[in-house]
């Protein structure tokens, strides 16, 4: 279809609010922007709809070829550093509840002679200096296995734990230390289903990990075959049953998150995708509340 504006995508959320859509992500600076932002206010005003996350985006700058907080040349790290500061500002600015940080274009194709711990060490020294420079925000951090880089860094879920703590010991912005002091995790995880799977996790396993560390700050859902590409088809038409049981550890652990609804639905409207996906996220929950627990 046509490339809508950033205005027409909204027309189009705001249909959705009678459905079930209750909040919005945005890709900073591309959707949102210290400009656009009195549009989005208004727009959260009208409609009811939140804006739940403001997103750096690190992965699609031609400056971003060798990586984004990772990158080993000086200009192109300074400049990831600089948006993600400049996008946790504006999380701030916005009333967000986190800021999504996912880190497609930091990897590598071939693993000969690749300083990993390097990298490694300057994506987490990256994201530490960003989240001192604009303090108290949460980050949601989406680990994939592969894609657009043949290996992305930090790619699996217990990676992801690994970077939360590795960030978090590296903090020293005073509003930050007192949040971490006080009990909360500031680097959190917003695994995506379909990244899971691509990993080869199991989905129920995998999230019981960032729910067992208080770091579920948000989740993405489609559906997803073991292995191949990003598929990102709508919730539960590849194996239900894999869906049911994440569900299940989801209420074990008492998560009330949103229902993130990550898809591309290349063979029908958006918007009948996404009412597809939502009726499909409420007809899990239906059956997992609807379960013996102590029979279970």
């Amino acid at each position: 279809q046509k490339e809508l504006t950033i205005e027409q995508r909204l027309e189009v959320a705001a249909t959705l609010k009678p459905h079930g859509l209750e909040a919005l992500e945005a890709h900073y600076p591309n959707e949102i922007n210290e400009e656009n932002a009195p549009m989005w206010k208004a727009f959260c005003q009208q409609t009811g709809i939140r804006l739940l996350t403001v997103i750096p985006l690190l992965f699609w700058d031609e400056q971003f070829e060798f990586g984004s907080l990772s990158n080993p040349l000086a200009g192109p790290r300074k400049a990831a550093i600089d948006r993600t500061a400049a996008a946790l500002a504006l999380n701030t600015a916005m009333g967000t509840d986190f800021a999504v940080v996912w880190p497609g274009i930091d990897g590598y194709e071939n693993g000969f002679g690749m300083d990993f711990a390097a990298a490694r060490a300057r994506f987490a020294d990256g994201l530490a200096e960003a989240m001192d420079r604009s303090p108290g925000v949460r980050i949601a951090f989406e680990p994939k296995p592969y894609e657009p880089r043949g290996r992305i860094l930090y790619g699996t879920t217990p990676e992801g734990i690994l970077l939360g703590h590795q960030v978090e010991a590296k903090l020293k912005n005073p509003t930050n230390a007192a949040l971490l002091q006080q009990g909360h995790s500031l680097v959190c995880m917003n695994p995506e289903v379909g990244h899971v799977l691509m990993g080869f996790e199991d989905l129920a396993y995998a999230f019981s990990w960032p729910l067992s560390e208080g770091r579920l700050a948000h989740s993405h859902w489609n559906s997803q075959p073991l292995g191949n590409y990003d598929q990102d088809l709508n919730v539960g038409v590849v194996s239900p049953e894999l869906l049911e049981g994440l569900m299940y550890t989801l209420k074990m652990h008492s998560y009330e998150g949103y229902y993130g609804i990550d898809i591309n639905p290349e063979r029908m409207p958006v918007e009948v995708g996404l009412r597809i996906s939502f009726d499909a996220c409420r007809a899990a929950a239906d059956r997992i509340n609807g379960l013996d627990h102590e029979a279970v």
